[in-house]
Formats: C-alpha cells, sequence, structure tokens
C-alpha cells in the first residue's frame, strides 16, 4: 500500500491566469500557505514527488532538504499544457476564443486548448505516473506536489470517475488531500484541508 498526500501550490504572482507551462514564482503569501501545510505532514512524509515547475519544486526541494529525504522531480505530474491560452486571462480566453471555455468548464472531454494538451493526454500521463508510484513507492507515504489541473485529473482517475468530474472539483490554493492505494485499488481518504 502507498499514500499519497496531494498538495496544489500557493498563490503566484500575476493573479489568476491559465498556467500549463509559464513558471511563475509564489507570492510571499503562496510560500507561507504550502509551508503551514508542510508542518503538519512533515514528520510523516518519505518521499516527496514535485512538478518541474519552481512554484511546486523549490519549495518541495527545501523540504526535502530540510528532512533529508529525496524529493523525485516528475513531469508527468506537471499542470496540462493549454497551448494558445497559456498566461492569459478567463476574460482574455473568451474574447478571442467566444464559447470554447464555457464549454471547456462543463465537460472538457474530446476538447483541446488551441495547440494545447488535450485531457485525454493529462490523464495518460498522470495513469502512468500513479501505476508507478505503487509500485515503486509501495509501504511509503508519498508528498505529491502540484497543480489544480493535474491534481484534478488526478482524483478522477483514483475515484473512476469521467474527465468532467474534474470541473467539479474546488481546489484553491495550497489545498491538502489524502489518498491511498494497493495494486488492487485506491481510495480518498480526505479532501481539500486547508491550514
Amino acid at each position: 500500500m502507498v499514500t499519497v498526500d496531494l498538495l496544489r501550490h500557493g498563490e503566484l504572482e500575476g493573479g489568476v491566469r491559465y498556467r500549463g507551462c509559464v513558471d511563475d514564482p509564489l507570492t510571499e503569501e503562496g510560500c507561507r500557505q504550502m509551508d503551514r501545510v508542510w508542518q503538519h505532514v512533515r514528520e510523516d512524509i518519505d518521499v516527496i514527488v514535485s512538478s518541474p515547475l519552481q512554484r511546486c519544486a523549490l519549495p518541495a526541494s527545501r523540504w526535502a532538504a530540510a528532512r533529508g529525504i529525496p524529493c523525485i522531480i516528475e513531469p508527468r505530474v506537471s499542470e496540462m499544457h493549454y497551448g494558445a491560452w497559456e498566461g492569459k486571462t478567463a476574460a482574455q480566453i473568451r474574447r478571442q476564443w467566444p464559447g470554447m471555455l464555457e464549454r471547456w468548464r462543463r465537460d472538457p472531454s474530446g476538447m483541446r486548448p488551441p495547440q494545447g494538451e488535450s485531457p485525454e493526454e493529462l490523464r495518460q500521463r498522470l495513469q502512468q505516473w500513479w501505476q508507478s508510484c505503487i509500485e515503486v513507492h509501495a509501504g511509503k507515504h508519498v508528498l505529491l506536489v502540484a497543480h489544480s489541473g493535474s491534481l484534478r485529473m488526478l482524483l478522477a482517475l483514483i475515484l473512476q470517475a469521467p474527465i468532467a468530474m474534474t470541473r467539479r472539483i474546488e481546489m484553491p490554493y495550497a489545498c491538502w488531500s489524502r489518498a491511498g492505494a494497493t495494486q488492487e485499488h485506491a481510495w480518498l481518504e480526505f479532501f481539500n484541508r486547508r491550514c
């Protein structure tokens, strides 16, 4: 069995935008938000897995070094690539692609931001990572530091839910959930705690 704590990064410089590859830094408050969660879980964690983007990787690396545990930078848990939507606000996307964002927010299944990644592609790479996590980290407590899009999709996988469910999951900055898994099945222990 593996236990995986899922932590979304904290608040970012530049406000709310679609950022899959755009690597904006955390605000000071965003750092504090994440550190508060780390204080709750640090004694339990055996290994940290992080998205490569600095908003996840910098705090994850710092925590791992302080505890003397491994920090694995894992591209498969990166945020969805939003293509032409990258760095744009919802208002900017609505102006340039009328109606598309509304359809996306109802159910992104079968859709793709222009020049971006599809939800099905995101789900596939997360499924590959999840299976390897269960095998490689059996008996361990893992902290996964990632993004709202990738974590929503991972939760849908864990709960065997359709892609449309990802649009019905609230995921505030620095929220923290816990899942468990064996080779046979997975479960959600708690969801979206805040510190």
